[in-house]
């Protein structure tokens, strides 16, 4: 963890997820570091039957070493290093002409991020008031208001890299499951200061000894903050985390949305989770005149209530500390820096040295300011042109999937009707949002890197809240323009694809239509999949959780996905590790259908005539937009918590499709060679 930043809600998007993009500081590619797609021309690649990864992007793998800085590095890390040295460039520039708006409010916030000496002479300053706020409190019905108060809008609960908060509880706000004209509250478990409940819970020799090095942690963040007795509050801390843990959903169980279908009323809250007062904590957290909320993970929201009641006052009050703290070290003084990244970085991730000041500086700005720098970006970067020729490539993937459903033998016409018609409506955003987030109001100061951290999420939250009773709007983007990655929404019908992601390897100007739609075509008919997988299909055209499939249709969709799911499952990353193929499914899924959309598309580009030599650029296209390299800790981590498989697993998709076998020659025997009724085939 770098600098602490805000994770836009994602509106149950279901994202690319280059092994962590986001904000700008994901994993991409430079054009210099492309991986070679004539790989295979090498004696030391492997076979593609064995291993097309590797022989794909054998020469990059040799070639490439992870930076100091990076738990991995692949085919989305130098393109998105190299859009941030553009990004900070222009920051730097526009800060030299007086800007003003919201792009002073970039070019201050940026100022004071990088203002070291500035930050070491405030020390705890701006912090100080929250954190008397803390030592302040006498009693549980001062603690209900506090942990109110410290409730964020930064949860996502389908961007699976993201199920939890470190506050208690997270607050999401978006339409609702089952009515998509009306915004409603979500209310989400959190509470944890490490990734996941299995980090808790599971019994093995790694998890223990992350939990003595995350007690460690605890105890180092609150000493640095003056606290006496830190390591009798890390245990406590602790040990809180740990029952708050017992009582989190899983990841699987948040992955699935008819779980999280749980209207409560505020009877309900009372009812189903005694032990606090609700009505107090609403008030607090300004939703005082909701009635109405959509409980996504009732254990955890009734198992924190019974803990608001029954652990001790100081234990809450440590929390509360540690967890204001942990959260803005990275605005704080270098000691607390050093010490998070200690823990996070090295410890968790497996990451050698920390990253650049200036990469975390605009981090820092994306989680603050993302539109207003997505702006300043596509104003200096992004080419009409550009913009023209995705809209073009998306209009082609979208009817090949048209005509893939039409095609179906096992799919009801009242199926088929529903899923046309969510193509026909689907929105697709390219390159920029119709209309910017506007911060007019939010006070930034250049000289004030911690107050301005703190007042951007203040700010940010009541732009969230602002939305209650209002009409949704369809078009609303949920990633800034300048992320190196795509999103699709279900609950809105939509996709966006920002404007950074549309550069060499994924989308190119120059390059072949073999290798844009091996790439960016690829990316396209990914996320319009994910409007059919097991996520996905169970939103209707109008974004309303709904079950539209007949019965049998239902049930062969069930058994082809189960299918994928022990394709996965027998993949291993490590000896005693292996993927998790329920907690990826839906990536797997929207990375069949969207390749073979994809390939489709492509194929009626040439006329119908092809040749394997034009699906070997098309499926080179693909791995290699896929090259990818990555620390052991921080690959266990991404095996254990993401609902993305890791790259070179997703490369694989291919032995699923039958033009693979064809263009590579690929023999029974060879490691990825699949029996054609093996193959899984869904969409």
């Amino acid at each position: 963890m770098q600098a602490s930043t805000r994770v836009t809600p994602l509106k149950l998007a279901i994202t690319l997820a280059f092994c962590g993009a986001a904000f700008g500081l994901a994993p991409a590619i430079a054009q210099q570091a492309t991986p070679a797609p004539a790989a295979q021309t090498q004696d030391a690649a492997p076979l593609p039957g064995d291993d097309f990864f590797g022989h794909v992007n054998a020469e990059w793998l040799a070639k490439t070493q992870i930076p100091a800085d990076k738990g991995s590095w692949g085919a989305g890390s130098a393109l998105g290093d190299a859009t941030n040295e553009r990004i900070v460039k222009l920051i730097d520039e526009t800060a030299a002409k007086s800007p003003t708006g919201d792009t002073r409010r970039v070019t201050d916030f940026y100022r004071s991020f990088m203002d070291e000496a500035a930050i070491e002479a405030h020390g705890l300053k701006s912090l100080k008031p929250e954190l008397e706020k803390i030592d302040a409190i006498k009693d549980k019905a001062a603690l209900v208001r506090a942990l109110a108060a410290s409730i964020r809008a930064d949860v996502d609960p389908l961007n699976s890299t993201n199920f939890y908060t470190e506050n208690l509880f997270g607050i999401w706000i978006a339409q609702g499951l089952t009515d998509p004209n009306h915004y409603t509250p979500y209310i989400l478990q959190g509470g944890l200061g490490m990734p996941d409940r299995a980090y808790y819970l599971d019994d093995n020799q790694r998890m223990h000894q992350l939990r003595t090095a995350y007690q460690a942690h605890i105890a180092a963040m609150l000493k640095l903050a003056g606290y006496s007795e830190p390591e009798a509050r890390a245990a406590r801390v602790y040990e809180l985390e740990r029952k708050l843990a017992q009582a989190h959903g899983s990841r699987e169980d948040s992955a699935d949305i008819q779980k999280a279908n749980n209207s409560w009323t505020m009877r309900d809250f009372a009812a189903k989770a005694p032990g606090m007062d609700w009505r107090a904590f609403f008030r607090a957290a300004g939703l005082g005149k909701q009635n109405k909320f959509i409980v996504y993970h009732p254990s955890a929201i009734t198992g924190s209530a019974v803990l608001v009641n029954e652990m001790p006052l100081q234990a809450w009050k440590d929390f509360l500390a540690f967890h204001t703290v942990n959260h803005f070290g990275g605005f704080l003084p270098k000691a607390f820096v050093d010490q998070r990244f200690e823990f996070y970085g090295r410890t968790m991730n497996g990451t050698p040295q920390l990253s650049p000041r200036w990469k975390r500086g605009l981090g820092a700005v994306n989680g603050a300011l993302p539109d207003a720098a997505g702006k300043m970006y596509v104003e200096r970067y992004f080419p009409a042109e550009a913009k023209a020729r995705l809209q073009t490539m998306v209009s082609n993937i979208v009817d090949s999937f048209r005509k893939r459903v039409d095609a179906l033998d096992w799919m009801a016409p009242a199926t088929k009707k529903e899923a046309q018609e969510k193509l026909r409506t689907l929105y697709v955003g390219v390159g920029y949002p119709d209309k910017w987030t506007s911060y007019e109001g939010l006070e930034i100061k250049p000289d004030d890197a911690m107050g301005n951290a703190l007042r951007a999420e203040q700010f940010h939250y009541k732009q969230q809240l602002a939305k209650l009773g209002k009409k949704v709007d369809p078009t609303e983007w949920c990633m800034p323009p300048h992320v190196v990655n795509a999103v699709n929404m279900p609950m809105q019908n939509a996709l966006n694809f920002p404007a950074a992601i549309l550069q060499p390897p994924f989308f190119d100007m120059k390059a072949s239509d073999a290798l844009n739609y091996g790439a960016i075509g690829a990316v396209i008919g990914h996320e319009i999949s994910h409007s059919f997988d097991d996520q996905g299909a169970q939103f209707d055209s109008k974004g309303r959780l709904r079950d539209w499939w007949t019965k049998e249709d239902g049930e062969h969709f069930k058994q082809a996905a189960a299918k994928l799911v022990a394709q996965y499952d027998s993949y291993e990353a490590f000896p005693d590790l292996k993927l998790n193929g329920t907690l990826t499914l839906s990536e797997n899924l929207a990375d069949l259908a969207g390749l073979a959309a994809a390939l489709d598309a492509y194929h009626v580009s040439l006329g119908g005539k092809v040749t394997p030599a034009q699906d070997r650029d098309f499926f080179n296209g693909y791995a290699a937009s896929w090259a990818n390299k990555a620390r052991d800790a921080s690959l266990r981590n991404q095996v254990m918590t993401d609902g993305h498989s890791p790259a070179k697993w997703r490369t694989y998709t291919v032995r699923n499709l039958d033009a693979w076998y064809q263009a590579y020659d690929v023999k029974p025997g060879q490691k990825l060679y699949l029996a054609p009724e093996q193959r899984v085939r869904v969409w």
